[in-house]
């Protein structure tokens, strides 16, 4: 999913001849922190709610301000990951988006982004979540899908987080599953070696079906 897809229509630009309180009044009435300032659709930058309220005169026009540059934004064809890093980077309500020709295009509301994101990653979809802990050289996708599908189980998402240096054994694989009774799945995984650290699941491995993967476990080590 790309910036150009998860554009806000409906969300407003400041301009040059809106007022201080104008402005402010503008992100109150839609619950937003920052808006682009833009003047005959050239981008100017992003002006938060924190830098105006610092401004005693709410009558005095934006463009008679003496603002430092807040360039930031995102490109039309830039991917959801990279604008979500540029949200996080600036902590950002909006994000606005320019062209080809680096004219304001629109702005990205976050909390739109994020709920598009949760869709990518299948959290709405009914599943278990396993998370296995692993060194950063036993990480192989095509090893560990090929476990799961042995279950008859797919992996709808996931997401891995490699281990800090001088933490070799600290990576993180989250697996999000089109099945919440996962237990064949989790001795399939521990069976090969993998450490099955948490299982998140509609239907929790609770005994008695932990009890007897525990006794099949001991007898594969046997």
């Amino acid at each position: 999913m790309l910036a150009e897809e998860l554009i806000n229509p409906a969300t407003p630009v400041l301009r040059p001849y809106d007022s201080v309180g104008q402005a402010v009044d503008l992100m109150d009435e839609y619950g937003i922190r920052q808006l682009a300032l833009v003047e005959d659709e050239v981008y100017k930058g992003l002006l938060s709610e924190d830098t105006l309220l610092s401004f005693p005169d709410d009558e005095k026009l934006l463009s008679e301000l003496n603002l430092p540059p807040n360039p930031v934004h995102a490109n039309l064809f830039q991917h959801i990951y990279e604008v979500m890093g540029i949200a996080n980077q600036y902590q950002l309500d909006t994000v606005p988006v320019l062209d080809e020709d680096n004219l304001y295009a629109g702005t990205i509301v976050v909390s739109d982004m994020l709920a598009k994101f949760a869709g990518l990653l299948g959290t709405q979809e009914v599943g278990a979540v396993v998370v296995l802990k692993m060194s950063n050289r036993d990480y192989s996708m095509t090893d560990i899908s090929r476990l799961v599908e042995s279950n008859n189980a797919k992996i709808i998402s996931s997401y891995f987080s490699g281990a800090e240096y001088g933490a070799v054994d600290q990576a993180t694989l989250t697996l999000k599953l089109n099945r919440t009774e996962v237990s064949a799945v989790v001795a399939t995984l521990e069976r090969f070696g993998y450490v099955v650290e948490n299982v998140y699941a509609n239907e929790p491995l609770e005994n008695p079906d932990r009890h007897r993967l525990d006794l099949l476990l001991r007898y594969l080590e046997t």
